[in-house]
C-alpha cells in the first residue's frame, strides 16, 4: 500500500472540503478549527491504514494526539461562536481582494495542510513501524507532553475566564500562567510535540520525526504564533511593561 501518498491524498481532501465550507460560512478562521482535527484525523487514518502493527505506542500517540487536537478546536470553536471573523482573516480579505479566494484556498488551506503534514510526520513514522514495546523513554515523553498539555489548557481557559470578566474590557491578562511567560499557551503547543517526538526516538529511525517539533517551534517562534500576538499585544499600553518584567516564551519567575 502507498501509505504515505494515501495519506497525502487524504489530507489535500480534508484541507479543500474545509476550504469549500469556509465559502458557505464566509469566514476563513474555520481553518484554526480545522487543524486540529486535522491531526486527530491523520493520527488515525495512519494507525489503522499501516499495514505493520505499531502496537502500545502508535495507540498512546493517538490517544495523545486526539485529547490535544479535540480539545483546541473545541476551543477555538466556543472561542469564536457568535463573533465576527478572526482580525487576522479579515484583515487578509481586505489585502487580498480580487484574489481572495484563490490566494485563501492556497494560503491558508493547502499551505496549512503541508505544515500539518510535517508536524504530525513523527506520528505517521511511529504508525508506519512495526510495534516496538514501551521504554522509559516514552515515559519521559508522556511526561513533557502532560507539562505541555497543562500550560496549554490551563493558559486558555486563564485567559477565557479573564476576557469574559466585563470589568476585564481594555486590559492585559498578567495573572496565572501569564505571570510568568507572555504565551504559556504557545509553550504548551511547542511543548507537546517534542513529548510526542521523545516516545517516537524509540523506533528505527525516530530521530528523523524531529522535523515535527522543529515546524511547530519555528511557526510558534517566528512565523504566526508569537510575533502576530506579540504585535497585537502592543496595542496595550500596559504591555510595554508586562513585557519587561515577563517572559516571552519559556516559563520563568517575572522580574522585579
Amino acid at each position: 500500500m502507498n501509505y504515505y501518498p494515501t495519506l497525502v491524498c487524504i489530507l489535500f481532501v480534508y484541507m479543500s472540503l474545509w476550504f469549500v465550507f469556509s465559502c458557505i460560512k464566509k469566514r476563513n478562521d474555520v481553518a484554526d478549527v480545522a487543524w486540529g482535527l486535522g491531526f486527530v484525523l491523520m493520527a488515525w487514518v495512519s494507525f489503522f491504514l499501516s499495514d505493520t502493527s505499531s502496537g502500545a505506542r502508535g495507540l498512546s500517540i493517538g490517544v495523545l494526539v486526539s485529547i490535544w487536537g479535540l480539545r483546541l478546536a473545541w476551543h477555538i470553536h466556543t472561542r469564536n461562536k457568535g463573533k465576527t471573523e478572526d482580525y487576522r482573516y479579515l484583515a487578509w480579505r481586505k489585502e487580498w481582494g480580487k484574489w481572495f479566494y484563490l490566494r485563501s484556498y492556497l494560503q491558508v488551506y493547502i499551505l496549512q495542510g503541508t505544515l500539518l503534514f510535517a508536524i504530525v510526520f513523527p506520528v505517521l513514522l511511529v504508525n508506519k513501524s512495526a510495534g516496538i514495546p514501551l521504554r522509559a523513554l516514552d515515559g519521559v515523553g508522556v511526561l513533557v507532553w502532560l507539562v505541555g498539555f497543562y500550560f496549554e489548557s490551563v493558559g486558555d481557559a486563564q485567559l477565557a475566564r479573564f476576557m469574559k470578566n466585563p470589568e476585564n474590557k481594555g486590559k492585559l491578562m498578567q495573572s496565572g500562567l501569564w505571570a510568568y511567560t507572555r504565551h504559556p499557551n504557545y509553550f504548551g503547543e511547542v511543548t507537546q510535540w517534542w513529548g510526542i517526538w521523545l516516545m517516537v526516538l524509540s523506533i528505527p529511525g525516530g530521530w528523523m520525526g524531529i522535523i515535527g517539533p522543529l515546524t511547530i517551534t519555528f511557526l510558534i517562534l517566528k512565523v504566526s504564533g508569537v510575533p502576530m500576538l506579540e504585535k497585537k499585544m502592543e496595542e496595550n499600553p500596559d504591555f510595554a511593561e508586562y513585557k519587561k518584567r515577563v517572559s516571552i516564551f519559556f516559563p520563568l519567575p517575572p522580574k522585579k
